[in-house]
């Protein structure tokens, strides 16, 4: 008899332990399907009837959105099947095995003209049975990069980087049968499955190449992945350094007068007491000779606006010389005075409550903002064989500050394994110093946002294995780290691995500080991505597949990847030869793609070979983007500052949401807003712009916003209006970008900014900013090494073409007419100005 049922449920995020709601599709008393998702099942085994409602490490939710299945059931099998698969399992045939079970992609859906659909990401038939090599799966993360040189360890073995959610196969089996539970007290703990090793809890993904809905349902059951503190995507300075309360004053100091924002103080162990007659590698006292007053250095950071982490390594317990010793040897019931250390043991309940109560709670009082989990020692508990002392300290951490703390969540430490993506931001580790680390590290992290752990936060510049810095490589790191999760720099203890920013030469100093400065104005549009990461399960930096599974490049091109839905990186991981990278870069079909370092409109659906100095990278925006920008910040505490709305070269309509909140509460699930900004084409010479009016609340948001519309790689308007009425505009010759100020109003109230352009007008998004830039640095280098070196008219009015816009935007179009002519004979106009061949060749190379 055939029978279909469609069942319906609340989505909930289960808290205790719940029965399994009405998504089972089929139970009997030894077996028990409950449909996921139209792309997930859990599939269960039990010998005696008692099925697992508990949470398990991987799965914490119990209860399932609605789901559309059907089923079919006879005397000898049950067969459900959804849009997406069909499993079919004898009945009272026992535990799964490959003879019992099947599950099998559902045919694909065809057009009444009988035409497979074109692109269709789910198209991807498969045929699958226990027992099954999954052998085209897209990997996952590791635990560190510890002693890693690239992929390779010092003792020569291969990173063995753990099987990831995604697979070209099209599915994705989970094994969750001998995985720990919780149980069901407030502050749920590590718990010993029933009928451990007797029973199966299986779960199965199907999604054809429809990665993005595969890591969806994935956190249906696994929970989703939690938004970090806004303060996370800014600068974190970090050195393994026996720094002072002094040195770190001065130190921020010396950003500030260098013009670099800061968002996260990391001060490695030396806080504590490190000697081998006190403190050693694990220490909870400060040194008080280096902090005397750990309280005010806390207090002083904090009106710095910085955020403080300190580093803790928990392996060798709590001696009897730390200040928290005799409050934490009376919690254990141990008698202060018989100064036995007590020892580190993670799954022991007491113990933990003890620790973050009455050693992590006090200093976090006094100010300490989060902690770096360092822990390095023993892989499993000691009570719980296989219980990941990572996972499990990465649990108990984020939950303790959870249930003791009004501030966002955040911790600092290694990945711990499937599910450990609800508690970040990851610590990567101790990596070699080294090209091969640099060429690792983007696809390290795009195979992590393939089991969502998409906030790796990696050393840049390497931690070790070498005694000084190259600046070209560690420039590289930084460009890289710009567009990363987390933009984090440390090194291990060696007086050579300074990377303070002014220790470098003039140019190397200036291209960290833009860099700095990049990652802050690209900051609105970073974490309006992470909340997507939180909403839709989608990491910031995302392989290309995710976006263009049915192309072959995005699975070859392994560096390149997305940070977020409109940037593409491709960071430059190999030294330069005579100056300049050489890059072969795929845009994708779909759009166009504007280069940011040269200013270049570039065709999709193409590899381009991409010419770039030190201080150019390959980062390009999808054409005609409209995205939220800052301008000058010092740091990210602030829910006020104006808002740069970009457009991005480009045709047709487009828009963009901007997402806020206040930035480090534990709200922001239901207290957000959400600004709606949108372009619009009216006629072949004008666009409007619209700021829609915001929606929602949070805590401290602001009434009023200033904002300004910038117009990317623009010719100059003609006119310009705000709601109907004419207004002013300023025009960047340099960066022949046009800037309009729109002033303090309500955010509640849209606001409409009409350009019109002449009509006809040359575009100028065609990499004329570049050269630009390339012809004023080619004569600033020329007059450093002839200082009497006199530019005739044309090489002194090219240098000067971008200021000479700036000060006169009608002379635009004949200034920029004037450049090109010079340009294209260049080397005709270096020799008439008297430069000397071999002077003549080297400008050259740097200007193409």
């Amino acid at each position: 008899m055939k029978r279909n049922i469609i069942t319906t449920a609340l989505a909930a995020i289960a808290t205790c332990a719940v029965a399994q709601n009405q998504n089972i599709a089929y139970q009997d008393q030894n077996v028990r399907f409950t449909v996921i998702t139209d792309g997930a099942i859990r599939m269960e085994y039990t010998p005696d009837g008692q099925f697992l409602d508990s949470k398990s490490f991987i799965a914490v939710d119990r209860s399932y959105p609605a789901a559309a299945y059907k089923v079919k059931n006879t005397p000898k099998t049950v067969t459900i099947s959804t849009d997406r698969f069909v499993l079919s399992y004898t009945k009272g045939s026992g535990m799964f095995n490959e003879k019992n079970l099947r599950i099998s992609s559902t045919k694909t859906k065809r057009k009444t003209d009988g035409k497979q659909k074109a692109n269709n990401p789910y198209t991807t038939s498969f045929s699958w049975h226990p027992g099954l090599k999954d052998d085209a799966n897209l990997k996952g993360t590791y635990r560190t990069l510890d002693g890693y040189d690239g992929d390779t360890h010092l003792d020569s073995h291969k990173m063995p980087l753990e099987d990831g959610l995604l697979s070209r196969n099209g599915w994705t089996f989970i094994d969750d049968s001998n995985g720990y539970v919780f149980d069901d007290s407030d502050w749920q703990w590590v718990n010993h499955r029933p009928n451990e090793g007797k029973t199966q809890d299986w779960y199965f993904l199907a999604y054809g190449h429809d990665y993005k809905k595969a890591l969806r349902d994935y956190t249906e059951f696994a929970g989703k992945v939690p938004l970090p503190p806004r303060y996370a995507f800014g600068y974190w300075w970090s050195r393994y350094w026996t720094y002072s309360d002094n040195e770190l004053r001065n130190l921020v100091t010396k950003m500030h007068n260098y013009d670099i924002p800061l968002d996260v103080l990391v001060v490695d162990m030396d806080w504590h007491y490190a000697e081998p007659s006190r403190g050693g590698w694990t220490g909870y006292s400060w040194n008080r000779r280096l902090f005397p007053s750990p309280k005010g250095f806390l207090l002083w950071a904090k009106q710095q606006n910085l955020q403080t982490t300190l580093n803790l390594h928990p392996a060798d317990g709590i001696k009897p010389d730390e200040d928290c010793y005799p409050a934490m040897a009376q919690w254990m019931g141990i008698d202060p005075a018989t100064k036995k250390t007590i020892e580190w043991t993670a799954s022991d309940k007491h113990f933990m409550q003890g620790w973050y109560e009455k050693v992590l709670h006090p200093m976090e009082k006094d100010g300490v903002d989060f902690w770096w989990l360092d822990w390095q020692q023993w892989g499993n508990d000691k009570q719980f064989p296989n219980l990941s002392n990572t996972w499990w300290i990465n649990y108990t951490t984020f939950t303790d500050m959870e249930r003791n703390r009004d501030t966002r969540p955040m911790l600092y430490h290694r990945w711990g394994g499937l599910g450990n993506h609800r508690y970040q931001i990851g610590f990567s580790g101790d990596a070699i110093i080294s090209w091969k680390s640099l060429d690792f590290q983007p696809y390290f992290n795009s195979t992590a946002s393939n089991v969502l752990y998409g906030y790796w936060s990696h050393d840049m510049g390497g931690h070790m294995g070498a005694h000084s810095i190259d600046p070209e490589m560690y420039i590289r790191w930084m460009q890289f780290g710009a567009f990363s999760p987390i933009l984090r720099t440390h090194s291990t203890k060696d007086a050579g691995l300074n990377k303070e920013p002014w220790v470098f030469a003039d140019r190397e100093r200036d291209i960290l500080h833009d860099i700095i400065r990049q990652r802050y104005q690209f900051a609105p549009y970073i974490y309006s991505m992470a909340r997507r990461t939180y909403d839709d399960a989608l990491p910031l930096c995302r392989p290309m597949y995710y976006d263009y599974p049915e192309s072959e490049e995005a699975y070859a091109n392994r560096n390149e990847y997305m940070f977020g839905d409109n940037v593409l990186v491709y960071p430059i991981t190999s030294p330069m030869h005579d100056g300049i990278s050489i890059q072969q870069v795929w845009l994708p079909a779909g759009c166009d793609w504007y280069e940011l370092s040269s200013g270049t409109l570039l065709r999709g659906g193409q590899t381009v070979e991409r010419k770039f100095q030190l201080d150019e990278y390959p980062v390009y925006v999808k054409a005609g983007s409209v995205l939220p920008e800052y301008g000058k910040v010092e740091n990210l505490s602030s829910t006020s500052e104006p808002i740069t709305v970009a457009v991005y070269p480009g045709k047709g309509d487009s828009s963009f949401t901007l997402y806020e909140d206040n930035g480090n509460d534990k709200h922001y699930a239901h207290e957000y807003a959400t600004t709606l900004l949108t372009k619009r084409t009216l006629n072949d010479s004008t666009i409007a712009v619209t700021i829609g009016a915001r929606k929602g609340t949070y805590k401290d948001m602001p009434a009023n916003r200033r904002y300004t519309l910038k117009l990317v790689a623009s010719t100059v308007p003609a006119s310009v209006k705000i709601d109907g009425t004419e207004t002013a505009y300023t025009y960047d010759g340099n960066n022949l970008s046009v800037l309009i100020d729109i002033p303090d109003t309500d955010c509640a109230k849209e606001k409409t900014v009409t350009i019109a352009f002449p009509k006809n007008a040359a575009p100028v998004a065609d990499g004329l900013i570049g050269k630009f830039r390339h012809i004023q640095q080619g004569c600033v280098a020329v007059k450093s090494r002839t200082p009497g070196f006199v530019f005739n008219e044309q090489l002194g009015t090219m240098e000067s073409t971008g200021v000479a816009i700036s000060y006169a935007p009608k002379e635009a179009a004949e200034r920029i007419e004037a450049f090109r002519r010079n340009y294209a004979n260049l080397k005709q106009v270096l020799l008439e100005s008297g430069m000397e061949e071999a002077e003549t060749d080297k400008f050259i190379q740097k200007a193409y």
